[in-house]
């Protein structure tokens, strides 16, 4: 049966996306105000992570960072669509599918803390950085976790609706 209200469909869980925006945004303040910028002011934290502060003006693992400025607003678009069609689709869930609006929601709040930062900043603003010996992870923040383990929970309820289907038909 189609959700007739908020309360009914998946923008239920909508609360997750605001809520990982907030802690995207203020932890990005947070390093932007307290964390001088680029390596040479990195805080080492534990023998495998440090914190930084470093501007990606990119997507992911800075894709396209030297693209010449047209990225900032093809990547705006995207963010833009992607969260649109997420909430389309979080309006036809059911919100008891909590996976599933769970991890659209992780994924909008994700976006639209890259967005904003692209929109005011003209960069994203990166601070995580995990390493082995002298490799390092590309530096990464907030946002991006809430995208990662959005898609991976996505991917899991994939699967979960395979093995349910499965078993259904046997």
């Amino acid at each position: 049966m189609k959700p007739t209200t908020i309360y009914e469909s998946g923008l239920r869980w909508l609360w997750i996306a605001l809520l990982m925006f907030l802690l995207d945004i203020g932890t990005k303040l947070w390093v932007m105000d307290n964390l001088g910028y680029g390596w040479d002011h990195r805080i080492e934290i534990l023998p495998f992570f440090n914190l930084i502060y470093v501007h990606n003006y990119g997507a992911a693992f800075s894709f396209l960072s030297d693209a010449g400025g047209w990225q900032r607003w093809f990547l705006s678009a995207i963010a833009l669509g992607v969260t649109g069609v997420l909430l389309y689709w979080m309006r036809g869930l059911n919100a008891n599918d909590k996976i599933l609006s769970i991890a659209y929601s992780l994924v909008i709040g994700g976006a639209l803390g890259n967005l904003y930062d692209r929109l005011v900043h003209g960069y994203v603003v990166d601070f995580l950085d995990f390493y082995i010996g002298s490799s390092h992870w590309p530096a990464f923040n907030v946002a991006d976790m809430a995208i990662c383990v959005g898609a991976g929970l996505i991917v899991v309820d994939g699967f979960l609706e395979s093995r349910a289907s499965d078993t259904k038909t046997q």
